[in-house]
């Protein structure tokens, strides 16, 4: 059961990407309030790995003012919904020209459940072959590169990687990596 229920909702703003709505709420006291979300569909993170190599993006990140780098990533345009394992196929391609013979699926990541409704699946992608990207014009500034394990992970612990959906994602393979070697075949 919802302990806060919503009273009325109003659009605030509209994008390409996302909704802002506000919605009056009550709260299990009966108390009245305002929350405001940040309405986005469900996105795919992919960690792309060939051998012990893994595929990142680095491209700037304007809200930051700072070049990033993290797993390739994103939604469909037109705030299209799509099938989390074909979003992940072309999140790769698009942004990396990169295509997958295997595509796992490794489990789901909210991004900020405080102010935003948005969700992402993770998947591992394995059986890389390399093609032509297809990057979306907001993504001109964006080019990809391998780096090991060892890197990857530096990278993680010195800042080079700070995107929250990423390091989670990592976690998530590490996991999975773990529990397999743990279970008997």
């Amino acid at each position: 059961m919802n302990p806060i229920q919503r009273i009325t909702s109003r659009e605030v703003y509209r994008n390409s990407w996302m909704v802002v709505r506000e919605d009056q709420i009550r709260r299990p006291d009966g108390s009245e309030g305002v929350y405001s979300v940040i309405d986005k569909p469900t996105y795919a993170l992919i960690i792309a790995r060939d051998g012990d190599r893994f595929c990142l993006v680095e491209q700037f990140r304007y809200p930051l003012g700072r070049r990033r780098w993290e797993f390739p990533q994103g939604t469909a345009p037109g705030l299209a919904d799509l099938e989390p394992a074909e979003l992940a196929a072309r999140e790769l391609r698009e942004e990396t020209g990169l295509r997958a013979a295997s595509m796992v699926a490794l489990g789901q990541l909210d991004v900020a459940p405080g102010m935003s409704s948005q969700r992402g699946w993770v998947f591992v992608a394995d059986g890389i072959t390399e093609g032509d990207h297809d990057r979306e014009h907001e993504e001109q500034d964006m080019h990809s590169a391998w780096f090991s394990r060892a890197e990857v992970e530096r990278m993680m612990l010195d800042g080079d990687i700070t995107d929250a959906q990423s390091i989670a994602a990592w976690a998530l393979l590490l996991l999975t990596e773990r529990d397999a070697a743990r279970t008997p075949r």
